[in-house]
Parts: C-alpha cells; sequence; structure tokens
C-alpha cells in the first residue's frame, strides 16, 4: 500500500533537483533527467506534485543555494503547501551529513518526510541508521572529489593555462591547444575593457586633468557618471573599483588557488604563478599601490575621528534599499545620513534623500524614549526579571538539596 492510498486525498508533494556542474548536467543525473524521474515516482505513488525547486550549478556541501532556502521556507510554513519532498538522492539535497539531518528534522517538525528516489528509506531506527552511514560516505566522497579537482586544476595552472572561471576584465579566455577531447585555454587582452583598467590606474595616479590624484570612491564617481560600464554593463561599485586597482594579474602575475572559501590567504607555498599578458606596467602598479596605501585610513587617521554613531547599520535608503552611511559636511562640522549606493556610485544610481544625524537621531531616540520607557512597560518588564530570577534561586536551591542529600 502506498502513502497517498491510505487516505482519500492525496498527499501534495515538492520535487527538489540540482546538478553543481555543467559536466554533470551532461550526464544521467542531469536537471531534465531528474525531473522526468521525479515526476514518474510521484505518479506511481500517487502524489499529487505541487511544487518543483531546481538548483542549477549549486554545490551540495552547503546550503546557499536560492532554491534550496525557498524549499525549506515554504516547508516550514504553517501550513506548509506539500506534505513530502522528494529528491533523486539524498546527495541531492546534501552531501554534509550533518547539515542533512539538521534539515530533515527541520522538516519533519512540520510534518514533511524527505524521501529519495533511488534510495527508499522507512522511518524506523534501522533505516534512519542506514541514511546517515549514506550522507557520511556521500560527504567523504564530496571531499576527496574536491581534492582530485583542486589537484587537477593546481597543475593546468603550472602549465601556464587558465582554469575556466570568469578572467578579470580587461581579459578574455582564449583556446591555446587541444588535448584529445579537452581545450587548454589562456588569458588574452580585451582591448576594449583593457583601456577601462588603463583609465582606472591613470585616475588614480595623474586624476582628470582638472584635479590631482582621485580615490576609489572619486573614480567609481567618474567612470559611472560617464557611462563606461562594466564587462556585463554594470555600474561600478567601490569594491570592485579597489580590486581593481590592486589586482596583480594587471602587471602579469595571476595568482591561482590563493584564497579559501572564507577569504583568507592561503600560504605561499600553495598559491601557483600563473604568466598572462601584462596591461600595467610594474612602476605604475607599485605608484597607485604606494598613494592607496597611504590613503588608507588605517595608516593615515582622517581628519574628523567619529564616535559611535546611533543608527549606522539600522536605517536603509527608501528608494533603493541600500543602507544608509555616515558623511560630513564643512570641514566635519556637520555629519548626514546619506544613502550607501548614492555614495559609492554617485547621484545617477540614487536619488535617495541626506538627513541631519543629529535631527534624525533625536526623533528615534524620542520615540525609543516613549516607547521602551514607558512607565507601565518598564513595570512589566522589570516583574518579569524578578519572577526568572526567583524561579532560578528555586531552581539552585532545589539542585544544591539534591546535591546534599546524594552525599549523605
Amino acid at each position: 500500500m502506498t502513502a497517498a492510498s491510505s487516505s482519500s486525498v492525496p498527499l501534495r508533494a515538492a520535487l527538489y533537483l540540482r546538478v553543481s556542474t555543467a559536466r554533470q548536467a551532461e550526464h544521467d543525473v542531469s536537471i531534465p533527467d531528474q525531473r522526468k524521474q521525479g515526476e514518474a515516482y510521484c505518479a506511481a505513488r500517487g502524489y499529487q506534485l505541487v511544487e518543483t525547486f531546481v538548483d542549477a550549478g549549486a554545490s551540495a556541501t552547503n546550503d546557499r543555494r536560492p532554491e534550496f532556502q525557498k524549499l525549506i521556507e515554504a516547508g516550514t510554513a504553517k501550513p506548509a503547501p506539500f506534505e513530502v519532498v522528494v529528491v533523486h538522492s539524498f546527495s541531492r539535497f546534501f552531501r554534509d551529513h550533518f547539515e542533512l539531518e539538521f534539515y530533515v528534522r527541520k522538516l519533519a517538525k512540520n510534518g514533511i518526510r524527505l524521501v529519495s528516489i533511488t534510495q527508499e528509506m522507512g522511518d524506523d531506527p534501522m533505516h534512519v541508521m542506514m541514511r546517515q552511514i549514506m550522507a557520511l560516505f556521500d560527504e567523504y566522497q564530496s571531499k576527496e572529489n574536491a581534492k582530485h579537482v583542486l589537484r587537477a586544476l593546481k597543475e593546468n595552472a603550472r602549465q601556464g593555462f587558465w582554469n575556466g572561471s570568469l578572467p578579470p576584465i580587461g581579459y578574455r579566455v582564449v583556446a591555446a591547444e587541444q588535448r584529445g577531447a579537452k581545450i587548454k585555454k589562456k588569458l588574452e587582452i580585451d582591448p576594449l575593457h583593457a583601456d577601462t583598467v588603463r583609465l582606472a590606474f591613470r585616475l588614480a595616479l595623474e586624476g582628470d586633468g582638472t584635479s590631482g590624484p582621485m580615490g576609489v570612491k572619486a573614480i567609481t564617481k567618474y567612470l559611472n557618471e560617464r557611462r563606461i560600464f562594466t564587462r556585463d554593463g554594470g555600474r561600478w561599485g567601490i569594491g570592485t573599483v579597489h580590486r581593481m586597482l590592486t589586482r596583480k594579474t594587471y602587471i602579469g602575475r595571476h595568482e591561482f588557488n590563493r584564497r579559501t572559501k572564507n577569504g583568507d590567504n592561503k600560504p605561499d607555498e600553495e598559491v601557483i604563478p600563473v604568466s598572462v599578458p601584462p596591461i600595467i606596467d610594474q612602476a605604475t602598479f607599485d605608484a597607485v599601490q604606494a598613494r592607496m596605501k597611504a590613503r588608507n585610513p588605517k595608516v593615515t587617521p582622517p581628519q574628523v575621528v567619529g564616535g559611535p554613531t546611533l543608527l549606522t547599520g539600522l536605517i536603509h535608503c527608501a528608494k533603493c534599499g541600500g543602507a544608509m552611511t555616515i558623511r560630513t559636511g564643512k570641514g566635519g562640522r556637520y555629519r548626514y545620513y546619506t544613502c550607501s549606493t548614492k555614495a559609492r556610485q554617485g547621484p545617477t544610481a540614487c536619488s535617495g534623500m541626506t538627513v541631519p544625524m543629529e535631527k534624525l537621531d533625536t526623533l528615534v531616540a524620542k520615540h525609543l524614549e516613549e516607547r521602551l520607557l514607558d512607565p507601565a512597560r518598564l513595570e512589566e518588564v522589570l516583574a518579569a526579571v524578578l519572577d526568572r530570577r526567583q524561579e532560578r534561586a528555586t531552581t539552585d536551591s532545589d539542585e544544591h538539596y539534591v546535591f546534599a542529600i546524594a552525599l549523605r
């Protein structure tokens, strides 16, 4: 008897599909194949398929997957729109045994079961243990595969080839040679965007002719105002410009395997240098680095040293949703909250308002005072605190009594 046949109302099911790489999509676990098998599985068991979630090109070693998060959000809602989540295999759902169990139990608390097309399991302790063992093997296999892939990528980089990631702006990927079925690739200069890189370094070192050398923020504003777009047609941000001005790739020394997944630097012996055509000469690059270091607030403190602010990180622009940041005027005599998008990319990015800091701080503080420091509210809060203290004191007393009895 199937799960759905025990009731006149069929169980509602959600289908979750995932592949992590383009190569995997070409084999037997492709998205269309998973979808076909999942739909057939639901039909055979009388499940009503109500929704399908697809993560294409997402790793199962973490939960940073948009469709996965939508699935979990729906699965923990009350009432949930489905009772069963169907996957091709448990490794499609998660390759980390701890995280797998965490989300299985999270869904189970809302009455939702996770079922695998290729690894059918029951809910008894024996099957739960088998699922956990399979998850451990999946996690081990994933880590071993990652080691082998990294080893191959490092060897490819040692031979001077590009490893397939998106190249820095100013370069493009071209086929260098073919070895069997594999096409080895290298970087060459992209003439159009290489001029943008050279412009940014020139602005940092000499300015635009109307002023002296420009900082990262000024260069970002300059590029955006003149509609000099990024490679994908987007707007420049301060972080993107800063990375461009500090990237050693532009002097012909690209570094592969420099950072960990967390963004930390790896030891130098693990870094593989890859020679690429230079866009910027060494002298220009060094001069820009020295100038940026001198402008760094950690090295040269700003003229106005601000203390803690009340609302930084808490308020957002009503126009674009970006965070509000602090800006000063008249040599630091006046301080304002202003839209960070507008501050980074200029008024063409957002027309958000600027508010005097003192005025907004006063309004918020007054509102908090009226709401939080209301006598009736304070009485209620303090009463709750006293009750908890009394409860804790009673618990501690009971524990001491039991401990004393045990020692007798």
